[in-house]
């Protein structure tokens, strides 16, 4: 039976957001175990087991906290475990997620410090560095950082931006969101010495929604000692706690853990440099193909062009959304729309997750044509670009 829409079911429908992102079967098989008591001896098993099975994907050998929350619940968990009201907090605003994180930071009683960009390029770097150097009273407690920018499809370079902090020798926290990178671009929790790590299930991890996750340094966790924003839902403590033995402290997401078992296996089997070079591969051909139709990448500095999607800016006096509905309805694609600012300005190709070469191609087919269509004016042959970049470098 069909839920969700009135169009005839003929094929499988193209689910090219940027997440939440394809779930391959053998995750699915896994979310239709049956329900485990969550405070039997098996299920201390599994928690252990899972906790244990995240940490290199984030590149750390400390503790990831899971809660039962979208990615938003773990952008509150890193800042109400770490900080304080009135504390100032330095924010990068590359995009609208960067934007959101910026508006409960406010809402939290939290003292935003704002570095602007044009939405077109990642974290301001001398910026950064130029703002800490100037706090010479160290009221900045944390710099905020989204890593790759969904709204944008330009990815922030983290190990730059924790050479600017040294450099300026503050001692702020450094709180990165890797929502949408995290299994599909490479991240170094510890050797980059990030504080709190923040991630969520949907995209790179192949889950439904339902799963964030915190990772957490030790001197976020010392820094979680003295701070003084209401926590109760997000404590870190009792967590950490359960968590030793591989319980939660109320209720978690038991089938979804089946599930997140069962995609640490899968990224762990093809092993994590594999998972990062799969995701640069396709995000070159899918600009390859942009560029072959004569549209342009949102992203407008090339290192910091994403490898999880590609955002394309349409040609002025042509609608984006107009554009993506009609994929929709003539093909039975969805693509990302333009968020906040880039609302009808840019549509979104995510790559990210389960996806192979023809998952791919048949993405990009069903762009080119959706241009046709909706009498976007391009050149045609990206489709071709694409192949011919993905056939030359396997």
């Amino acid at each position: 039976m069909a839920y969700f829409t009135s169009r005839p079911e003929n094929g499988r429908h193209f689910l090219q957001i940027p997440g939440p992102t394809n779930v391959p079967d053998r995750v699915l098989r896994a979310l239709d175990n049956p329900t485990m008591d969550h405070r039997g001896p098996d299920f201390g098993v599994l928690g252990k087991r899972v906790l244990d099975k995240i940490k290199p994907v984030f590149g750390t050998t400390g503790p990831v906290v899971i809660y039962p929350a979208s990615g938003t619940g773990a952008w509150e968990a890193a800042l109400v475990n770490t900080l304080s009201p009135g504390d100032t907090v330095l924010m990068c605003e590359t995009g609208w997620f960067a934007h959101l994180w910026r508006e409960m930071a406010e809402r939290l009683a939290l003292k935003p410090r704002l570095l602007e960009t044009d939405w077109r390029r990642a974290a301001d770097v001398p910026a950064i560095e130029a703002a800490l150097r100037a706090d010479k009273g160290h009221e900045i407690k944390a710099v905020c950082v989204v890593h790759n920018e969904t709204s944008t499809g330009c990815t922030s370079r983290i190990d730059e931006v924790r050479r600017a902090m040294d450099a300026a020798g503050h001692p702020a926290l450094l709180l990165v969101d890797t929502i949408s990178s995290l299994g599909s671009i490479e991240y170094r929790h510890d050797e980059w010495r990030v504080d709190v790590t923040v991630s969520g299930s949907q995209k790179g991890l192949m889950l439904p929604p339902g799963l964030s996750f915190n990772a957490v340094s030790e001197k976020a966790l010392k820094a979680s000692e003295t701070a003084k924003l209401p926590r109760a839902f997000w404590d870190w403590k009792p967590m950490l706690a359960a968590n030793a033995t591989g319980y939660f402290p109320y209720t978690p997401a038991t089938n979804m853990l089946y599930a997140l078992d069962t995609a640490l296996d899968m990224l762990a089997e093809e092993g994590l440099p594999n998972v990062f070079a799969r995701h640069d591969r396709h995000a070159e051909a899918t600009r390859r193909a942009v560029r072959a139709w004569g549209l342009e990448v949102q992203c407008a500095e090339p290192r910091h062009y994403s490898s999880a999607l590609t955002a394309v800016r349409l040609p002025e006096g042509h609608s984006a959304n107009a554009l993506r509905a009609a994929i929709l309805e003539r093909f039975d694609m969805s693509l990302g729309n333009g968020l906040g600012r880039l609302n009808d300005r840019v549509f979104r190709i995510g790559h990210l997750g389960a996806f192979n070469d023809l998952s791919l191609l048949g993405t990009l087919g069903g762009v080119e044509m959706g241009l046709r269509v909706a009498g976007v004016p391009h050149q045609p042959g990206g489709v071709g670009a694409a192949m011919d970049y993905l056939s030359g470098n396997a």
